[in-house]
């Protein structure tokens, strides 16, 4: 049995209630994935955007003493914060297609294929429409994950420009030393944390054997 007919015999080929009830499922599911994924987007834009703050508030700051490994730090989490939200988006995107494909699978039956047919303009008939004002069949999910990397690589620039002043307008060996490890220290938790979100944040697909527990409720004595 091919991987299609495996799929029609576990839901297409099911009575109509069910098909229209996983259908319904399907839709719902996919349009809670939408909002989840915006939602996300403004929780780390959020925590992001405080970074910055932060940032640049302890750079321009006169009396903060050792202002640059600090501002090290905050540009630190930043740019940690800013890689889980790309790995975000990517696990978003990930589960999104996965009820889009759903849903392109069972709607033939149901809608007719509505979710698969496309309707657009023949052509763009100005300058101003096709480069400016015209509709443009672009994925905006795969836009906000562009910029996600983009404001990675700044968070990145940032690092390197505070760990390199941090280092070099320090005139005394031992604190030199001191905050030469502090910084190599945030630099290994970096990379380290990272790689851990990117290698073992990924779903789990292997079979899976969760054990049932069933509580049990009855009325206890009269008091």
């Amino acid at each position: 049995m091919s991987p299609q007919d495996e799929y029609d015999e576990m839901f297409i080929k099911k009575d109509r209630k069910k098909l229209k009830a996983a259908f319904k499922q399907v839709a719902d599911i996919r349009k809670f994935e939408i909002e989840l994924y915006w939602k996300r987007a403004t929780y780390f834009w959020t925590l992001i955007a405080v970074a910055f703050a932060g940032y640049f508030a302890v750079l321009s700051s006169n009396s903060l003493e050792n202002k640059y490994f600090f501002s090290f730090v905050v540009s630190s989490i930043g740019l940690v914060f800013t890689f889980a939200w790309y790995l975000a988006n990517r696990g978003s995107k990930y589960w999104q297609e996965n009820w889009e494909n759903h849903l392109a699978l069972l709607e033939d039956n149901i809608t007719g294929p509505l979710y698969k047919t496309l309707l657009q303009r023949p052509e763009l008939n100005s300058l101003s429409e096709k480069y400016v004002t015209g509709p443009l069949g672009v994925s905006v999910s795969k836009i906000n994950q562009w910029l996600s990397f983009f404001v990675f690589f700044i968070w990145l620039v940032l690092v390197i420009y505070a760990f390199i002043k941090s280092i070099c307008i320090l005139d005394l060996p031992y604190k030199t030393w001191l905050y030469l490890i502090g910084n190599l220290l945030i630099i290994i938790s970096i990379f380290f944390f990272c790689i851990s979100m990117f290698v073992k944040g990924k779903t789990y697909k292997k079979e899976q054997n969760p054990n049932m527990l069933k509580r049990k409720t009855k009325i206890g004595e009269r008091l």
